[in-house]
């Protein structure tokens, strides 16, 4: 799995929290933290499309996006990530770093913890 770039992921959790938008929704949602401009947020679908990222689907006439990577496994490659290429780790993280995310309930923390403990190389 490619891991998502800072602004394909803002756009993701938008996504993840309610779906499915259609590219306005996206961009008012994610308006603060991006600043950017509409067609910023259009061209940036346009991509994640192309990628798998997120599928599109024309509703009623409006084109609409829906989130095809998996929020848990999305967010379980980041920190797979962090830890070995910012931290240097060859371990998982520990989940409780996790903790009080607005982003991710107790049952997907749970599902988080075991990805990572699971984590196809991380016993290297």
């Amino acid at each position: 799995m490619s891991i998502p770039s800072v602004t394909e992921l803002t756009l993701l959790k938008c996504l993840w929290r309610q779906h499915p938008l259609s590219a306005r929704e996206l961009h008012e949602q994610a308006a603060a933290e991006l600043q950017w401009s509409y067609s910023s947020t259009r061209k940036t679908l346009e991509r994640m499309v192309e990628k798998n990222m997120v599928t599109l689907q024309a509703v009623h006439g409006v084109n609409v996006y829906t989130a095809a990577l998996d929020k848990i496994e999305t967010l379980a490659g980041f920190a797979r990530d962090f830890g070995r290429r910012v931290m240097e780790m060859d371990a998982p993280l520990p989940v409780n770093m996790f903790t009080g995310s607005k982003l991710v309930n107790d049952t997907e923390l749970a599902e988080l913890e075991q990805l990572l403990h699971d984590w196809p190389d991380s016993r290297e």
